[in-house]
């Protein structure tokens, strides 16, 4: 006996903030719960403006607490409504708000060997330097499989689209 429990689904855990990055992740986890038969596991990390350092030393925060967990379970709710829609993912699932840093969260939340946890890879080129440390946190202390998904083609065209206008530049509509 291998010790693995059929009983217990697999699971696809993703790490879901809302950002292009994380949504693209979300519909190639989605994909692959499918094909592997198994849950997906959309999970949202949150924490207090400021972290848990600067919730510690606001008196007024404990109070505020509530208000926070609600607005991150409002906007997991609205990017899961926007991907999905009515129909749902097409595979069971299983929503989850996690008060912590993201890569820990994730990282706790996939804690089973045959879970397979998808983040995005974060950003390319030289902006990468100060992006995807949610994904490299996930690659280094993951107990399971991880898979970085890279960002869409599209998002980079947006990014050059906001660089032309934040400059004030022309953009060549003749592509489009």
């Amino acid at each position: 006996m291998s010790g693995y429990d059929a009983s217990v689904a697999a699971r696809v855990v993703v790490g879901v903030s809302g950002s292009l990055g994380s949504v693209t992740a979300l519909r190639r986890a989605t994909a692959l719960a499918r094909r592997l038969g198994a849950e997906l596991w959309p999970v949202l990390a949150w924490e207090p403006p400021g972290g848990d350092p600067a919730a510690r030393r606001s008196p007024a925060a404990g109070l505020l607490v509530e208000e926070w967990q609600r607005l991150a379970k409002q906007r997991l709710a609205s990017v899961l409504d926007e991907i999905f829609g009515e129909d749902g993912p097409g595979v069971p699932m299983h929503a989850v708000i996690v008060r912590g840093t993201p890569g820990r969260v994730l990282v706790a939340t996939a804690d089973r060997e045959d879970d397979v946890l998808v983040v995005g890879a974060g950003r390319r080129g030289l902006q990468r330097a100060f992006s995807g440390r949610v994904s490299r946190h996930c690659l280094t202390h993951a107990g399971c499989p991880v898979l970085a998904v890279p960002p869409s083609p599209l998002e980079s065209d947006l990014v050059a689209v906001h660089r032309r206008n934040a400059w004030h530049l022309r953009m060549d509509t003749r592509g489009l």
